[in-house]
């Protein structure tokens, strides 16, 4: 679960992490009197959404910036006044910010964040996430630090460390140390900044966070590590230790039909192309999305129905895939293991009958009774596709999409 920088700074905050005093709200005339509780002067104001690259973003009055009207360059913004600080607040609550990882569409800012100046003297980057190749936790971290750390992964590798971190015992003093001393912080930070990195790393501990990321984590002409900035997202499967973060959760940054098929307990992903996906097992569903691609298509999403897959299932993933009007045919991939793939293919009659499905269905069924199954789905009236192999169905949908050619 992700979650928003001012409530990501709340929390480092509870464990004494250094971060600078800031402000946040929905409400443009807040922003004035915000700007006066900080003290004034030079105050960032900065949109709050669930993506990367705000800095960098552009503000329009449209989701779509092809029908657009721009705003202002930047979803993060330097205010030296009051006037300015409106001004700048304005423009960002309830228009819409696109940014490199927002996609081609914007996503609509609903809060502001504004957040006292800082004397930057030095910019970083650190990171602490899960490594699944080593089964640790590491710490990622590198000089170039701010906007353009993708940049520095991309053209200097070199540049960016990692250090692993034993989980039975947490990150060691001497291990921040390390991390200090390679991006050259001067001795008279040093003391603090281990306590800081000591902190961060608890709170990202004790929160079970699957990812903190601090960009940039900087050093002040005061010789201060702080967070300038930060990302946090909780580890799902970890939430139920969390009661108390469940009200973090912002629905609004959320994919309306990832949101509704979490209501159904249904493991989906939405994507940018044309083919609804419908498989069980999350490896069957990569080598369904896979193949789909060579056949010279798109899939539309990522949808594990999972082990049990009965006609409720299946009509609800029905349900969520052609909730998305880029879905140009749907491609059922089952393996018969643990459900016998008559059940499914009964369950899949049902489920097409509860649904409206106006486009090409394509069913591949392979395992336990896929020979009984392959003869109910032909007897059933309905018009459904049975393929045989994985390659033949994914050319078969290539071809209903093609209008048969």
């Amino acid at each position: 679960m992700k979650i928003h920088e001012y409530q990501a700074k709340d929390i480092l905050r509870r464990y004494g992490v250094t971060v600078p005093e800031g402000r946040v709200t929905g409400n443009p005339a807040e922003i004035g009197k915000l700007y006066d509780e900080l003290g004034g002067g030079i105050v960032a104001v900065k949109s709050q959404i669930h993506a990367g690259g705000r800095g960098k973003g552009i503000v329009y009055d449209k989701e779509d910036p092809a029908t657009a009207t721009k705003i202002q360059d930047g979803g993060v913004k330097v205010a030296k006044s009051r006037e300015e600080a409106e001004k700048y607040g304005s423009n960002i609550v309830g228009n819409y910010l696109v940014t490199q990882q927002t996609g081609g569409v914007g996503k609509r800012v609903l809060k502001v964040y504004l957040e006292k100046g800082t004397e930057i003297a030095r910019e970083f980057y650190l990171s602490i996430l899960v490594d699944r190749a080593v089964s640790k936790p590491i710490v990622i971290y590198s000089t170039e630090g701010g906007m353009d750390i993708e940049e520095v992964a991309a053209h200097t590798p070199d540049k960016i460390h990692r250090l692993e971190v034993e989980p039975a015992i947490g990150l060691q003093a001497w291990q921040a140390r390390e991390i200090l001393y390679k991006l050259g912080v001067p001795a008279e930070a040093m003391k603090q900044g281990v306590d800081f990195l000591l902190k961060l790393w608890k709170a990202c501990d004790d929160e079970d966070a699957s990812m903190l990321e601090v960009n940039p984590l900087v050093l002040t002409k005061q010789n201060t590590i702080i967070a300038l900035d930060c990302k946090f997202t909780y580890d799902d499967n970890a939430l139920y230790r969390h009661p108390e973060a469940v009200h973090l959760r912002d629905i609004t940054e959320e994919d309306p039909l990832e949101l509704r098929a979490s209501e159904f307990n249904l493991n989906y992903v939405r994507l940018d192309g044309n083919v609804g996906c419908m498989v069980n097992g999350a490896g069957l569903a990569m080598a369904t999305m896979d193949i789909i691609k060579l056949a010279g298509e798109f899939p539309a999403n990522f949808l594990d129905v999972g082990g049990g897959a009965n006609a409720q299932t299946v009509a609800n993933g029905f349900r969520i895939i052609l909730g998305d009007p880029n879905v140009k045919a749907i491609f059922i991939n089952v393996f018969g293991g643990i459900v016998q793939c008559d059940r499914v293919a009964n369950g899949i009659i049902q489920a097409a009958k509860d649904v409206n499905i106006h486009v090409p269905l394509i069913v591949r069924l392979k395992g336990t009774n896929a020979d009984i199954a392959k003869d109910i789905l032909a007897k059933s009236g309905l018009k459904i596709l049975v393929a045989s192999e994985l390659k033949d169905g994914a050319d078969a949908v290539a071809t209903a999409i093609r209008g048969g050619k």
